[in-house]
């Protein structure tokens, strides 16, 4: 609170009286018995200025590289060929990711620091001179600046490989059975991203 008083010639007139609010906590300024012409002020000022900012980078990479090749099986010049058979080729991949942001606390706590006070407040200008100039003023601002930057990305590279080998039964008099066994790839990604402001 801040009061400003000015005295002339004592004299004595009916002033003004007006009250305060929208401040925090209790404030009260009173001016009494000044005389003529006099300059009388009294003014309240409240000012806040609250800012939250959150910045929240999330990254997320995986790479896999897989192969998986199966021998060769040759059968060759023989009287007779037996079988030929290679085993199987196989590739499993699986990759899970899960990340979770909350700013509303913080939020919140700002929006209800950010609110209009209250209490109580009154100024008075009392018996003041004629011609004088009485004046009761308040004023109350609230600056309130939320900022949220959420930066999510997400980087999945797989690259798999799976190749049986040849079964060959070649210049035989009699030839065997030649069998490649089986090839195959599997891959999984599951990315849940949770972000509150």
């Amino acid at each position: 609170m801040r009061i400003k008083k000015t005295l002339g010639a004592a004299a004595t007139s009916l002033g003004l009286v007006v009250g305060l609010a929208g401040f925090a906590g209790a404030t009260s300024g009173d001016i009494t018995n000044t005389g003529p012409d006099s300059y009388n002020t009294v003014k309240s000022e409240s000012s806040q200025k609250v800012k939250v900012e959150n910045n929240n980078d999330l990254g997320v990479q995986n790479s896999n590289t897989q192969h998986a090749t199966s021998g060769d099986a040759k059968t060759t010049e023989n009287t007779t060929g037996g079988d030929a058979t290679t085993g199987a080729a196989s590739n499993a991949n699986s990759f899970s990711a899960n990340a979770t942001v909350n700013n509303a606390a913080s939020s919140n706590a700002l929006m209800n620091v950010g609110g209009a006070g209250s209490g109580d407040n009154s100024g008075s200008i009392t018996q003041t001179g004629p011609k004088s100039v009485n004046k009761v003023s308040s004023e109350n601002t609230s600056n309130v600046t939320v900022e949220n930057n959420n930066d999510l990305h997400v980087t999945n590279a797989n690259s798999q490989t799976a190749t049986t080998g040849d079964a060959c039964v070649t210049d035989n008099t009699t030839g065997g059975s030649a069998t490649t066994g089986d090839a195959s790839n599997t891959t999984s990604s599951t990315i849940t991203f949770d972000v509150s402001n």
